[in-house]
């Protein structure tokens, strides 16, 4: 596998050439470097992994794939936001994984994005495997629809997952939950990690009192942060606008469960609700806006409210008049 970045120009600190790769970049871990035989060079020139890297390097990764790592291109149709030569931005639907795993080997936003850059590469490219990079810069859960970026280039890779990091992306959702919060508008914040009775699930506690016993291992969870407005309300219902100024795993369903108001369909952390007993996950990245490669400004995509909302909606607006 041979990939080149660039350094984004307001890179500050230094950082070793693979903490930088593992952290940063995201392509391989710390123990991947060692087994993948992974070797670099910066701005054309030959470099130890620890060689520090500074705005405006030019990157020149190779490696090699392990054999069952690597993608099947998949032609499986996708809602297109907007499209260019560097990245695509996407309204995943309901139940699409994201990224290949146990028992989602195929059928997953990852294969799809793989076909799309063979054809980008011309018919002439016959070539079925592709490695097990996928360019996508962040994620979103199987059943939360919405939008989500992915980069057709490493160094549109590493333009849009700097501001990620920087927290210079807003997301907005919006959620379905059962219940009405205390207050119309608010902050969620706290320790996030998973629980060790139970690995699937997380957990959420006041940063002052987090509470190591409930942590799976040494971890003692991450920081966790989400602004919420109430966009409307029932009796026994709301429709929340969530703003997350952090991305952890589950972070928005954890956050609405601690405050009494999980959300309408959540299987994990909420429970069967008598009437919408077959609601699905009542989740979806409604707003997205990112500066793409190229542009001067950030651009602001949005994925309509889904069909589930509005029915819901509707038949609640029905009762309560």
């Amino acid at each position: 596998m041979n990939e080149f970045f660039e350094v984004p120009p307001d890179f500050t600190g230094e950082v070793r050439l693979d903490t930088y790769i593992a952290k940063t970049l995201g392509i391989l871990n710390r123990s991947q470097i060692k087994t993948r035989k992974l070797t670099a060079s910066i701005n054309g020139g030959a470099v130890k992994l620890s060689r520090p890297v500074r705005a405006g390097d030019r990157l020149e990764l190779s490696w090699q794939n392990e054999a069952d790592e690597y993608l099947v291109p998949e032609n499986i149709p996708l809602r297109i936001i907007f499209e260019d030569g560097n990245c695509v931005v996407m309204n995943k639907a309901q139940g699409m994984v994201v990224h290949p795993g146990a028992g989602n080997k195929s059928g997953t936003l990852a294969n799809a994005l793989a076909y799309r850059r063979r054809l980008r590469r011309g018919a002439g490219d016959t070539d079925l495997r592709e490695g097990p990079r996928t360019g996508i810069v962040h994620r979103l859960d199987k059943d939360t629809s919405g939008v989500i970026i992915a980069a057709y280039t490493g160094e549109a890779l590493a333009f849009l997952a700097a501001q990620f990091r920087a927290r210079a992306v807003d997301k907005r959702y919006l959620a379905l939950v059962r219940g009405v919060p205390a207050l119309e508008r608010g902050k969620i914040e706290g320790l996030i990690a998973r629980k060790a009775a139970d690995r699937r699930r997380f957990c959420l506690v006041p940063s002052a009192a987090a509470d190591a016993r409930v942590f799976s291992g040494a971890a003692r969870g991450r920081y966790s942060f989400t602004f919420y407005r109430v966009v409307k309300k029932w009796n026994a219902y709301s429709l929340l606008l969530l703003i997350p100024k952090t991305g952890r795993t589950h972070q928005l369903r954890v956050h609405l469960k601690s405050i009494g108001c999980p959300i309408l369909g959540d299987p994990l952390y909420g429970r069967s609700d008598k009437n919408f007993p077959g609601a699905g996950l009542m989740l979806h990245a409604w707003r997205l806006s990112i500066t793409v490669p190229g542009a001067a400004a950030p651009s602001c995509f949005t994925a309509p409210l889904p069909l589930r909302f509005k029915r819901i909606v509707d038949a609640l607006d029905a009762v309560v008049k």
